[in-house]
């Protein structure tokens, strides 16, 4: 783990905003940059399960993956330039002191952005987030230019080690992504998606297992952004535009304590993109890509 980490984790400050990218075989890589504009690593190999269409309508989803386990989807193999914004609300079961306190677990201004932008996007909600911004997470639920999505109740890990995140009991898994639906429900949110982000990414076999009878897609990314606890919004963008390719999911934050440049970074990669010819989608458009091409 780099330094950068050690301190934060020292701190108390990591579990607000973690990302990584994991497979089955590899259970935990991060999301997190330290230094958003260094080059990342080789992101390891995530197998995509072959796109199903429900028995009835509803939203696109995975089939589920080999020895049935929760299937998981990073990106569209297609040459079609579209990418996903996708923003990780988080906000873990015990910061609600530090809420209390002043410290902001929400970003309004970032949301305002995509409205102004008309930047259609996913948002991965936490339960917890859910219940301390009731008003913002009935708005964004109901707003069509969004779609929410689950990203746990406790945003803690699903496997034993992600970042120093407090580790959730294998026989708790189910239940924790359960209770995040009945939250996002609770605040208004009508539909959420049948979609789940794993808190920092963190996930393996035991962890799809646990959770394959709740019938949702594991939505990882390929383009690291970079913004958790990032100041450099210039370093962000640039990572972004450099990772971006046709069919990529981003993975970003709507979070001001831990990724305070994200409204920034969105004013200026969104028109950049758009002047490379990309047209942005939720992510359930970019699984129908998928299934196009399947």
């Amino acid at each position: 783990m780099i330094p950068l980490v050690r301190r934060l984790v020292a701190l108390g400050v990591l579990g607000t905003a973690l990302a990584a990218c994991g497979a089955p075989s590899t259970p935990t890589s991060s999301h997190f940059s330290a230094r958003p504009s260094a080059s990342l690593p080789a992101s390891p190999s995530v197998s995509h399960p072959t796109p199903s269409r429900p028995a009835t309508s509803g939203p696109p989803t995975l089939a589920t993956g080999p020895r049935g386990l929760t299937p998981v989807f990073k990106n569209a193999a297609t040459h079609e330039r579209v990418v996903a914004l996708t923003f990780d609300a988080d906000m873990t079961a015990d910061q609600g002191p530090r809420a209390k306190a002043g410290e902001h677990f929400d970003n309004p201004g970032l949301i305002d952005a995509l409205r102004q932008l008309k930047v259609p996007s996913t948002v991965f909600m936490t339960g917890r987030w859910a219940e301390q911004y009731p008003s913002q997470a009935r708005a964004i639920g109901r707003d069509r230019l969004f779609e929410v999505a689950n990203h746990s109740y406790s945003h803690h890990s699903f496997t034993g080690s992600c970042y120093g995140l407090p580790v959730l009991p294998e026989e708790r898994m189910r239940s924790d992504v359960e209770r995040a639906f009945t939250s996002l429900r609770a605040a208004g949110v009508p539909r959420p998606m049948p979609y789940f982000r794993f808190p920092g990414g963190c996930y393996d076999n035991k962890a799809l297992r646990a959770i394959s009878s709740l019938g949702v897609t594991a939505v990882q990314w390929d383009v690291v952004s970079g913004d958790a606890f990032a100041k450099d919004a210039n370093a962000v963008v640039q990572q972004v535009l450099d990772g971006v390719r046709p069919g990529s999911v981003v993975v970003l934050h709507c979070t001001r304590s831990a990724a305070p440049v994200t409204e920034q970074v969105i004013r200026t990669v969104v028109p950049r993109l758009r002047e490379q010819g990309y047209r942005f989608v939720k992510v359930s458009e970019m699984i129908e890509v998928s299934r196009r091409r399947s």
